[in-house]
């Protein structure tokens, strides 16, 4: 009971703070992660009152559940802009650009900590900045999504938006796996081949084929029933289906064969997209079916921030060098590959503040950054402390990126005026309708 009393209150606030958001036209994801912010352990949730928080992370980590089902719906989704006929036209150009962008980050982070490294050798190490480095790669799909979808976003630099946030996931795969790879050799002396090049390359191609294997089943169990309410739940069940079996961790000899969920659900979502022939309806239905489980999932996503990071100046002073260094990488490498790519000049200039956002996949690879020891703990505290400024100003810097592009288009007044005129006509209908039940009773 006290994790369904959780799911409410932090949907409940989410929406109620959506509504002051909407008076500065701000995204509603900064209004979700607000939210959670203030009803999490350093806000409302230490007053220990019940039904106004969450008073201990432990029960923020309660629902990661659903925060995992709803990266596995923004996955799901993203997939499917990997359509076949999208690929003919933007493919090369998101593939390059993704790539590019992706390592310029890396390249940027690890040279200015690694400078700061020789400049003071007690405040970070050689294997903690290579290790920063790799993580720089990975963006935040579910912020980039959502104010895609907010806003109904459309135009060519959103085409190319979601497909290079989707590949973040498989470069950064590969780009930390070698770089902490690294990192473990300085630390310990030795060199692991099997962890540094044939684990991500067993997890990204074992993720692949789950996906392709769950998106031909759910083509073909679809077929079986003609309600597309059913259908619609077939679909969720599957999203469901392919997060649960991507947690699992299958021993093979001298390595693991694991799966990462945002590449299998894409892939799951990549598959159905392009061999069902309903799929464009039934992807819809599912969006729309997550939009609450969306909401909650940037709630407990601004629930679990720590704000205590900012009680160490040592540490701020290393984030603030690296919020500063990736931003400059994405922004470069998007830039130089875009116009290097023929791309338009609205998307060469914007495209790489899109991408700064950056949250799950980074805090997934500070798991596995943890094997460092004190080194582990200082990479983690530095991504919570970047993760907090990159949420909050993150989804803003989208939107405005895509509305100087002319992909956020602001509807034409005489539509404004027209909803607003049938508002008002609707107010006294209900009311004097209400009025005359209550003189029925």
């Amino acid at each position: 009971m006290t994790n369904l009393l959780n799911v409410a209150i932090a949907l409940l606030a989410g929406l109620l703070m959506t509504r002051v958001f909407n008076l500065w036209h701000l995204p509603d994801v900064t209004a979700f992660l607000i939210a959670g912010l203030l009803i999490g352990p350093f806000c409302l949730g230490r007053l220990g009152i019940p039904g106004f928080g969450f008073p201990t992370y432990e029960e923020v980590g309660g629902l990661s559940i659903l925060s995992n089902a709803a990266m596995g719906f923004i996955a799901f989704s993203i997939g499917s802009e990997f359509r076949l006929e999208a690929l003919q036209r933007t493919g090369k150009q998101a593939f390059v650009i993704g790539v590019f962008q992706a390592l310029a980050a890396t390249l940027m982070v690890d040279l200015s900590l690694c400078g700061l490294h020789l400049l003071m050798p007690e405040l970070l190490s050689v294997p903690a900045a290579i290790t920063l480095g790799a993580i720089a790669t990975a963006t935040a799909p579910a912020a980039t999504l959502m104010v895609v979808r907010q806003y109904k976003a459309k135009g060519e630099l959103t085409d190319l938006l979601l497909p290079i946030v989707a590949l973040d996931d498989a470069v950064g795969l590969i780009v930390f796996a070698v770089s902490f790879g690294i990192a473990k050799a300085l630390v310990s002396g030795g060199i692991d081949p099997v962890s540094i090049i044939a684990q991500p390359l067993i997890e990204i191609i074992a993720s692949l084929v789950l996906g392709t294997l769950a998106g031909i089943a759910l083509t073909r169990l679809e077929t079986m029933f003609h309600s597309n309410t059913n259908r619609n739940s077939m679909t969720i069940a599957f999203i469901f289906l392919t997060v649960g079996l991507s947690s699992q961790r299958i021993p093979a000899g001298p390595v693991e064969i694991g799966f990462s969920p945002l590449l299998v659900c894409m892939m799951l979502g990549t598959v159905f997209c392009n061999i069902s022939p309903l799929s464009e309806d039934l992807m819809t239905r599912a969006d729309k079916w997550s939009q609450p489980l969306l909401a909650v999932f940037f709630v407990v996503s601004g629930a679990e921030l720590e704000l205590a990071v900012f009680s160490e100046p040592l540490l701020v002073l290393i984030g603030v060098v690296y919020i500063l260094f990736r931003c400059l990488g994405k922004y470069c490498g998007a830039r130089i590959s875009s116009k290097a790519m023929g791309c338009s000049r609205n998307v060469v200039k914007y495209l790489g503040i899109t991408l700064f956002p950056q949250a799950g996949v980074a805090l997934g690879m500070c798991v596995s950054a943890q094997q460092l020891g004190p080194e582990g703990s200082l990479v983690r505290n530095i991504v919570l402390f970047s993760v907090l400024v990159y949420e909050l100003a993150g989804p803003l810097m989208t939107k405005k990126a895509l509305t100087a592009s002319g992909d956020i288009t602001e509807k034409p007044a005489e539509i404004r005026e027209r909803r607003a005129r049938k508002l008002a006509a609707a107010a006294p209908k209900a009311f004097l309708q209400l009025l005359r039940n209550l003189r029925k009773k």
